[in-house]
């Protein structure tokens, strides 16, 4: 029987490594210092395109409506289950 899942997503297919064989070590990470480091940082910063005030303001806005609209939808779901569950409890005692 053949599996439906790929090889690549760990369905079938052959291991990676034989159990006996070693594992290949990974490519050694170049050193840079501390200095060099921060100068590529801070030019990849400077890449990075920054929402404007007006983009910024208006997505918390749109955020803070959409915690309020589905804090009011779960207030009436529960209200809901509640009172269903307070009339079935009322029928048994």
């Amino acid at each position: 029987m053949q599996s439906s899942i790929p090889a690549s997503r760990g369905g079938g297919g052959s291991l990676p490594r034989s159990v006996g064989e070693p594992r290949k070590r990974a490519k050694p990470v170049s050193n840079t210092s501390p200095g060099e480091f921060f100068r590529q940082v801070r030019n990849e910063a400077g890449k990075v395109v920054w929402p404007t005030r007006k983009e910024t303001i208006t997505t918390a806005i749109m955020v803070l409506i959409m915690t309020l609209m589905l804090a009011i939808f779960f207030l009436g779901i529960d209200s809901a289950l509640g009172g269903i569950v307070k009339f079935l409890i009322g029928l048994i005692g």
